[in-house]
């Protein structure tokens, strides 16, 4: 019996693979529903049509799913086009709503730019920032910045003017 300790969308699932490593032909797999062998219908179908060519026959429990019948597998097929189907309404949907909020005037997605308190930041570390006789540290800290922080910011001053760097604000 194999158990798997990980989520079925994990993408390493290793009893997984010790289990299947381990079928011979004739073999019989027994699940408790088809669904948990794998992240979505499309890598279940998959497996099961795989190891069905290698002819391991795959038995649910709950769905009453025997792939060593000719219902079993036109019950698997049809359920491969349900969930096409359902992939397809899912795509629709999702573009129709995205088209709807465009023409709402929403983009959507992360606003692009820095906060004001962002900019401040900025404007106040270049005062310091080409002073040499600072540390990353002296300058960083009192800003309430982290070293990678600090970092990231010097890159924005390097290549860009105050006024450049004005304009990257967001309004917030």
């Amino acid at each position: 019996m194999y158990q798997e300790k990980i989520s079925g969308a994990a993408k390493n699932r290793p009893e997984l693979d010790k289990m299947i490593e381990q079928f011979r032909e004739g073999d019989e797999h027994y699940v408790w529903r088809l669904d948990r062998l794998g992240r979505s219908l499309k890598n279940i179908i998959d497996l099961v049509l795989s190891l069905s060519n290698r002819e391991i026959i795959i038995k649910g429990l709950v769905d009453a799913v025997d792939t060593s019948t000719i219902n079993g597998r036109l019950f698997l097929n049809l359920m491969a086009y349900l969930a096409e189907y359902e992939r397809e309404l899912i795509r629709e949907r999702t573009n129709a709503g995205l088209q709807s909020a465009r023409a709402r005037g929403r983009i959507g997605g992360r606003p692009k730019g820095y906060t004001k308190e962002t900019i401040s930041k900025l404007i106040i570390m270049r005062l310091f920032y080409k002073d040499t006789t600072k540390s990353p540290e002296e300058i960083y800290k009192p800003l309430g910045l982290t070293r990678a922080t600090f970092y990231r910011y010097a890159k924005i001053l390097d290549n860009n003017t105050d006024e450049e760097i004005k304009k990257m604000a967001v309004n917030k």
